[in-house]
């Protein structure tokens, strides 16, 4: 069943999905790079914060706690059981996520990016490539159940267009500078 196929794959990701934008909105703070540079490069830019981070981090847990309440309801409203999700895999999902965009941020400022320039491909999977990686580490009989061929095939179609989706509507809503 597609449609259930997509829904569990949105659901799996959620956690995923809002650390970074919880980041945002924790604003400030210390750069994680402390300033440094690389050549004449920062290592990561005054974006990449500890406390968006552990913001982040700490509302993907949060909201996987969430999902795995309202998991059974939902799921028998539907007609389908979602996953929960252990602790552990909260954490891989929420962390990797912060990890993965760290990631690309490295990647952008050694492409000589400047911050908050788009790097198509990056932008939109950098967070999914951390989340699922570190969900494997942390979680590994977890996530290889929830993780199937078919949930990362929808997961890498739909996250870009989620991300590009919500990207432009933050812009419009003066949330975002880029619409990217």
């Amino acid at each position: 069943m597609v449609v259930g196929l997509v829904v569990t794959a949105f659901w799996a990701m959620l956690p995923a999905y809002v650390p970074n934008n919880a980041a945002v909105l924790a604003g400030g703070g210390r750069p994680i790079d402390g300033g440094r540079t690389w050549g004449d490069r920062r290592l990561l830019g005054d974006g990449k914060t500890w406390r968006g981070t552990a913001v982040g981090t700490l509302v993907g847990i949060t909201l996987a706690a969430g999902l795995n309440v309202a998991a059974a309801p939902l799921g028998s409203a539907i007609g389908f059981s979602l996953p929960t999700f252990p602790p552990a895999g909260a954490l891989g999902l929420a962390a990797g996520a912060m990890a993965g965009d760290i990631a690309a941020s490295f990647v952008k400022r050694r492409s000589g990016r400047a911050r908050g320039a788009a790097f198509p491909g990056l932008d939109q999977l950098d967070f999914v490539v951390g989340a699922i990686l570190f969900a494997f580490v942390l979680a590994p009989g977890w996530a290889q159940a929830t993780f199937t061929l078919g949930v990362l095939a929808v997961i890498v179609v739909v996250t870009p267009v989620l991300h590009v989706g919500t990207n432009i509507i933050a812009y419009l809503i003066g949330a975002k500078n880029e619409p990217w």
